[in-house]
């Protein structure tokens, strides 16, 4: 899968395309069937498919401050993207100017001057342009106008929830780490990079990773969960018991996310890894003695074996 930052990147002579367009964050199973109808109909059509997303998300150009928080930065995005089978995935600068496109204009300069649509596949609540001036019906009237055809897909759901960016930060922000995995199709998952921290947990002797996150990532409410490290240098997940929260039994203040890797000797300071969050064991709370919180500590590392089917 090719990779662009802009569509100014298409190569010369680029031919025509089926391109998809939208923030895409999570890639949940939503925006799994646009993608995939996407890459479909460029097969059918014999031409390249395209995923056009944003960066940063617009909210926070169009309304500073408003950044929801992330599921999945752009790598991780890409990389779930390319899984789909998509020919390239271009990520649009958005910015003030961009923000002020028409409809008009960001369908010529976009869709028509640099990828030469054949057909473009959106949501059906999708909207774009100056102000979200543009509809799929406008979509689809400026596609008879300069060749393309527009088909608007119907929204996911399941139970009659509809599978949104927005439904799954709910569920991650309320800790139903299990209900965003079924939106999502997978897993939610961390990242970042392990950093020294207050070395309580080796004291204790349950020595964890200090896992420092993105400022904006999706990070689950506070509490303890079961879930697998992954480190980008080995192939094998790794069980783990997960702490999120501000350590309220030594009076913490910042918020951490740290994991304790069970059956694991061994120094992961300053690897990247990844945390897949598979359930909520228990709320995050104080203990009234250091001795009743090991012995809890010992009970989630055996729900967590539990949990994990080990």
């Amino acid at each position: 899968m090719q990779r662009w930052r802009g569509v100014d990147a298409a190569p010369p002579g680029w031919g025509r395309s089926v391109v998809t367009i939208g923030v895409f964050d999570g890639v949940h199973r939503g925006h799994q069937a646009i993608i995939e109808h996407t890459v479909e109909l460029a097969r059918k059509y014999g031409v390249a498919s395209v995923v056009i997303s944003f960066d940063p998300h617009p909210a926070e150009v169009v309304r500073p401050g408003s950044h929801p928080a992330v599921l999945t930065d752009p790598d991780r995005k890409a990389e779930l993207v390319e899984r789909l089978g998509v020919d390239v995935f271009c990520l649009l600068p958005f910015t003030v100017e961009f923000s002020k496109l028409s409809p008009e204009t960001f369908v010529h300069d976009v869709l028509v001057e640099h990828l030469h649509a054949a057909a473009v596949v959106v949501g059906e609540n999708f909207r774009f342009g100056h102000k979200a001036a543009g509809t799929v019906a406008l979509l689809g009237e400026l596609g008879r106008k300069f060749g393309f055809t527009v088909e608007g897909a119907p929204l996911i759901a399941d139970n009659d929830t509809v599978f949104s960016s927005t439904y799954i930060r709910s569920c991650i922000d309320a800790g139903d780490v299990g209900a965003a995995a079924v939106a999502l199709g997978r897993p939610h998952r961390l990242g970042g990079v392990v950093v020294r921290g207050d070395r309580r947990g080796r004291l204790l002797g349950f020595p964890t990773a200090n896992v420092l996150c993105p400022p904006r990532a999706a990070i689950p409410a506070d509490g303890v969960y079961a879930g697998w490290l992954r480190r980008d240098a080995a192939a094998d997940r790794l069980p783990a018991a997960i702490s999120i929260g501000t350590n309220p039994q030594f009076s913490g203040k910042d918020r951490r996310v740290e994991a304790y890797v069970l059956d694991f000797d061994g120094d992961l300071y300053g690897e990247r890894v990844e945390l897949d969050v598979i359930a909520r064991l228990r709320p995050m709370r104080r203990f009234d003695a250091v001795e009743t919180l090991v012995a809890q500590i010992e009970a989630d590392t055996r729900e967590t074996r539990r949990v994990l089917g080990l």
